[in-house]
């Protein structure tokens, strides 16, 4: 099944940076920027977040919360939001559960190898836990432009 915009966002429970569970009940009321990216580290995904720490006080004005989504573990998003100095929780999902239920695992092919990884996706989710955007062409240094438009 793929969402669609109005669809209910998918109900999740997974752990942060810190090991403290996040829900995404937790932030009926609020508007959320629930983020897939592929992996701490890599240029394509820092630019992404330096984008969004950078913008993070016009996003907040906004009224959003920002959440990013790696398969990546607590450590490693910890050391990724030490290094970058990253304001917003990052969720560990290595099980994929919450990959799966927002379907942002997918097979994706590089030089003609097939392999399953995370599709770049970004999530605007509306106060009452309604998808009210889905931005899958993300542009990693131009993101918040993209989220505020």
């Amino acid at each position: 099944m793929s969402l669609e915009v109005g669809n209910s966002a998918p109900q999740f429970e997974s752990k942060d940076q810190n090991g403290n569970t996040i829900k995404l009940s937790d932030f009926k009321g609020k508007k959320v920027v629930l983020y897939f990216y592929p992996k701490d580290n890599t240029p394509g995904c820092t630019a992404q977040a330096c984008n969004l720490r950078d913008n993070y006080e016009a996003l907040q004005k906004a009224g959003y919360v920002v959440l990013g989504v790696s398969t990546d573990s607590e450590k490693s998003h910890q050391k990724f939001i030490e290094k970058q100095e990253l304001p917003f929780s990052l969720i560990a999902d290595e099980d994929k559960t919450v990959h799966e239920a927002y379907g942002t695992w997918v097979e994706k092919s590089m030089y003609g190898r097939k392999y399953m990884g995370t599709a770049r996706t970004t999530f605007i989710i509306d106060e009452e836990g309604k998808i009210e955007e889905i931005i899958e062409k993300v542009k990693t240094k131009e993101h918040t432009n993209q989220i505020l438009k």
